[in-house]
Order: C-alpha cells, then structure tokens, then sequence
C-alpha cells in the first residue's frame, strides 16, 4: 500500500484524490492545502507549497511513495528538480520543461522552431512599443500577459481602445503582477476550442481523451474569460483525422523538439486547441492537468492513476496501454456572483449532503474551506457538478437537474455547457 500526497486546493486536486481514492494500491491521501471536498476522503495538510525544503521533508516524514503536483507554480518554480535531487517520487515535468506554461514567449518561440501552426504574435516589454504596435493591428486582437496569472491574463480586444487599456492593464498597472513584464499580442483565431491533455514519460506520448471547457463567463461564450465554467468528454470536435493532425503537426514535432533540446518531459502536457475548417492550431501549452478538463477526463481514465504515474516517473510508459470507457462525462461550475472580477467569500454552503448517497452524479470541490463546521465559498469558482453516462444528453440532464439541490448566496452558474454538441436539448429552450 502506497501513500500519496497531492499539491494543491482546487477541483483539479479534488478530482485526483477521488481518482487515487478508487485505488486498491493507496493508503492514505494528503494534500496540500487541500479544501472542504478533500478533508472528506483525504488529509489536508497547512503548508506553503512554495516552501519545497518543508513540503520535501513533509513527503520523507509521512512516507509518500508519489507526490502529484496539481497547479503551475510550484512546478515552474522547479519543486521537481527539487525532490528529485532529494530522491523522493514526483509526478510533473522539471523546470526547463515547465517553462512552456511559465513563460508565454518561449512557448510561441518553441511553436515558431517547430513550424507548429498557431497565431502570428509579436513581444513586447515596453508599453510604449506595444501601444504603437497595436495601432497597424486588425482585430479582434489576443493581449496575453507573458508569465503565470492564474488563467486570468489572457483578454480579448475588440478595438484600438479595448487594446490599449488591456496592454495599461498588464504592463503599466501591474494587474497581474510579474507576469505582465512581458507580453505577447497575437491574432485572433476563430473556429472552436478543444483541449488534449498528454502523459508522457520523456520518450513516450499517449493522449487522453479530448475535451471542451467553456471559458467564458456568459452563456453563449459572451463575456470575459474564466479559469472555466464547465466542460464535457470526449467532444466530437476531435475525430480521427483531426487527432492525426495534432499528433503530426503538434505533438510529434513538440516531443522531438524536447528530445533533441535535452528536455525530459515527465508528467502532462495541457494542449489548447482552435479548430477551424479541420485545421487545428495550437492556443497555449500548460504543463499539468487541465480545471475543469481534469473532472470529465479522469472519471473515464480505466487505468489505475498511481500506476501511470509509476510508469511515467520512471521512463516506463510503453508498458501499460491507456483504456477509457466508452461514457460521456460533463461538468458545470458552480461560482460566485461577480466571478471573475470581484466576488464575495465566507457564504455558507447548503445541499453537498444531498450527494452523499449518489454514485452519479457527483460533487467536486474548488473554491471550498471548512470552518466551524460549515462548507464556505472560498473561491470565486466554488464548485463542480459532474456527472458521466452514456451519451451527451443524459449527463447534461443529470447534471442540470440536480445542481438545484445546491444553494449558496449569490450563487452563478451558466446553462449551456455542451451547447455546441449537436443534438443537445439545453433546459433554457424548453
């Protein structure tokens, strides 16, 4: 029996410690602050999971055989290389490679090396320039923050003044921080999203099955973008000849790139996807698993998640083959009023309870705390539900129909995630 610890306090580490709790090789789940959704079926441990001496010695102490590192910081900060000069098991990839979600520029520049198709971009790291740039510009226009800023750096510009300000935003403002030192102005692509999230050993690749998240907060993708506001998998979108193109014009070269750069990837690589016309261009690469990508995909992972990651520690991947099930599977985010802009938290959360007797559909936690034995928003996106099934229109249903059961002050959820799959009836046009 194995212990495990999981970084992180989000539906993404929700959705791994309820994977690695289906696990007849797991004893006993940490993670690492973890949330309300966690304390349930885990160990939630305070700590500064930037502080890699004290999480490292943390992993020694309780024995963990497998640490999975679920959001980006730590591992653009190089919390792999760390453990492993301590010689301790860590799923994720290492510094060098986490650089493709860690710096915006680099990654466009590997993509520009490899002739792998994505939109024209230019970089900037004066404002004045970029102000300048804009005004020769076509839009809409993609103003991106070039370091990490939570999924939030990223805005659409519709005009010479929505650009403008957005490049005053980041650059000047500081709004987010460090990360808007630099910035990366591309085209616009139309078309439709999807993402394929990869495991890889360093030497061997195997994709998951695809899915759509739906990143703005509006119905009918108006609106700003969010972290996400729900998604479902597989999605249609991506059928046999368009997963051809991304392993051909995407995946093979990227690896090869690595390979050739001495680039050992271990761990995930997060594929975003505009498809248009068949044609499938690459919108950014992240380096571990999706949110909320990782509630639809791993509910329909066959395989044992410590085993692949066993296997992919150790360079070891051609040794299993990767099964999923033949099931749809979709979730909706439950978020705060305002989200994402300005929110309220500490709203007492009513109905999680009415899911304790239900296998499907099911609860996973995001932005939860417990506190005087209460569940209170502590996020702006709260919660998911999630629900599988076997075709698109049963999970929807199942989902829309039990997210009544949930109530939270200001509570904000959208209708239509799964609205672009064909066939679906959505609960607002009955």
């Amino acid at each position: 029996m194995t212990n495990v610890l999981i970084i992180g306090n989000g539906g993404r580490e929700h959705s791994l410690a309820r994977k690695l709790n289906q696990s007849s090789r797991v004893d006993k789940i940490f993670v690492m602050p973890g949330n309300a959704g966690t304390k349930e079926i885990a160990t939630n441990v305070e700590m500064d999971i930037l502080n890699f001496e004290e999480v490292a010695a943390f992993a020694k102490r309780n024995k963990i055989e497998m640490t999975f590192v679920g959001p980006e910081r730590p591992l653009v900060q190089g919390i792999v290389d760390f453990f492993n000069k301590k010689s301790l098991a860590i799923f994720g990839p290492n510094k060098r490679a986490a650089q493709l979600e860690g710096s915006k520029v680099y990654a466009k520049k590997v993509m520009k090396d490899c002739k792998i198709p994505t939109a024209e971009f230019a970089t900037f790291t004066e404002s004045k320039k970029a102000y300048n740039y804009i005004r020769d510009c076509d839009f809409p226009l993609v103003i991106k923050a070039e370091g990490l800023a939570a999924g939030k750096g990223v805005i659409v510009t519709n005009n010479i003044n929505e650009a403008q300000n957005a490049v005053k935003r980041i650059m000047d403002d500081k709004e987010f921080g460090n990360a808007g030192d630099k910035i990366v102005i591309e085209e616009y692509l139309e078309g439709e999203e999807a993402s394929i999230m990869v495991f890889s050993d360093g030497r061997t690749y195997y994709p998951m099955v695809s899915a759509q998240d739906h990143k703005q907060i509006g119905e009918g993708d108006k609106g700003p973008n969010t972290g996400g506001m729900g998604a479902y998998a597989p999605t249609p979108l991506i059928e046999n000849e368009i997963l051809r193109k991304v392993k051909g014009k995407i995946l093979n070269p990227l690896f090869n790139y690595l390979k050739e750069n001495k680039i050992t990837f271990k761990g995930i690589l997060f594929v975003g996807l505009m498809v248009k016309k068949g044609e499938p261009k690459v919108l950014e690469f992240n380096v571990r698993f999706g949110d909320p990508e990782a509630q639809v995909v791993l509910p329909l992972l066959k395989n044992d998640l410590l085993t692949v990651a066993n296997k992919v520690v150790k360079g070891r991947l051609d040794e299993i083959k990767l099964q999923w099930k033949k099931e749809k599977a979709l979730a909706v985010i439950l978020a705060s009023g305002g989200y994402p802009v300005k929110y309220q938290k500490g709203k007492q959360i009513n109905g999680i309870n009415k899911f304790e007797n239900l296998s499907n559909p099911f609860i996973i936690q995001a932005g939860t705390k417990y506190e005087n034995n209460k569940i209170l928003t502590a996020g702006g996106r709260v919660l998911a539900v999630v629900a599988t099934g076997n075709s698109y229109q049963e999970v929807y249903d199942l989902c829309y129909e039990n997210i009544e059961k949930i109530d939270f002050e200001d509570l904000y959820y959208r209708r239509d995630i799964g609205h672009r799959i064909k066939g679906v009836k959505l609960i607002k046009n009955e």
